[in-house]
């Protein structure tokens, strides 16, 4: 299950969701933005940090790492990724803070003693989903979050229950935006069914319609382009104008291949494939 993506695109329509884990957030929480960063010589990528209003400085910077696999040397990569990076933006911040977010505490590196100080303090914080408690007490994109982890028995029922609670609590464009997101993580939930299937299993259909799929296209194209704008600096026109002609299936898989993407020349290989495997009309 590719939850790298689905966590990226809660934190990108949803910055604030990451305060929401918190039990003392800024005060400024609602406007902070979600982006990556590249940190060179060494070179490091950071896709989980959350940045302070640039009229505010000097703020407090959070990074943000959300792991569902074991990895023994996690701490030692994201604290010397994190420190470098503040050292290279000490005049932006005054501060920062970290924030790990696990399925369950049985993830978490099991050598853990040479960090004990950072760990215990109150710069750290570990998040573990599945101690959230109800996910249907739940805020709803913090239920989002955990709905990954929620086993598949169960979270057919789960899904449904917030595919229902979003047409109450939220507005048209955000309800079609959670939808979505559900569905998404249930068909990476259940790789064996396809998309039909996975619908009809939580009694939905989404409506395809001319609007629904403008709002969603738009929102997946703006969304595309301010991440390759970060990650690779000013788009080309030509680039720009062949994204505008992507499908919103095409910009999906844009959004997952543009991560690891380093230069413009990635960029412009990937869309000669596009073209290169599109049918003609």
């Amino acid at each position: 299950m590719r939850r790298d993506s689905i966590f990226y695109k809660l934190f990108q329509q949803s910055p604030n969701l990451l305060f929401e884990l918190l039990t003392n957030p800024p005060i400024n929480a609602g406007e902070y933005k979600f982006d990556s960063v590249a940190v060179k010589e060494p070179k490091f990528e950071i896709d989980g940090v959350f940045l302070p209003p640039e009229n505010q400085i000097p703020g407090v910077v959070y990074f943000c790492e959300v792991q569902f696999q074991k990895d023994e040397q996690l701490y030692e990569r994201v604290f010397a990724e994190s420190f470098l990076y503040f050292y290279r933006n000490r005049q932006r911040f005054a501060d920062w803070q970290a924030v790990m977010i696990y399925p369950t505490r049985s993830i978490e590196q099991n050598e853990i003693y040479p960090y004990r100080v950072l760990l215990n303090s109150n710069q750290v914080h570990r998040v573990y989903l599945d101690e959230l408690g109800d996910i249907r007490q739940l805020p709803m994109w913090v239920a989002l979050m955990v709905l990954t982890t929620v086993e598949e028995e169960q979270a057919p029922q789960e899904a449904r229950y917030l595919i229902e609670r979003a047409s109450v609590e939220e507005p048209e464009n955000v309800n079609c935006t959670i939808i979505e997101l559900v569905m998404t993580i249930m068909v990476y939930k259940f790789e064996n069914l396809s998309r039909k299937e996975v619908e009809s299993m939580l009694g939905i259909t989404l409506k395809e319609t001319r609007v629904y799929r403008e709002i969603k296209e738009e929102g997946e194209r703006s969304l595309i382009l301010r991440q390759l704008s970060r990650r690779l600096g000013e788009i080309p026109q030509p680039m720009l104008e062949r994204i505008e002609t992507l499908s919103l299936e095409q910009l999906e898989n844009l959004g997952e291949a543009l991560l690891d993407f380093t230069s413009l020349a990635d960029l412009q290989s990937w869309l000669e494939t596009i073209v290169e495997i599109t049918p003609e009309s």
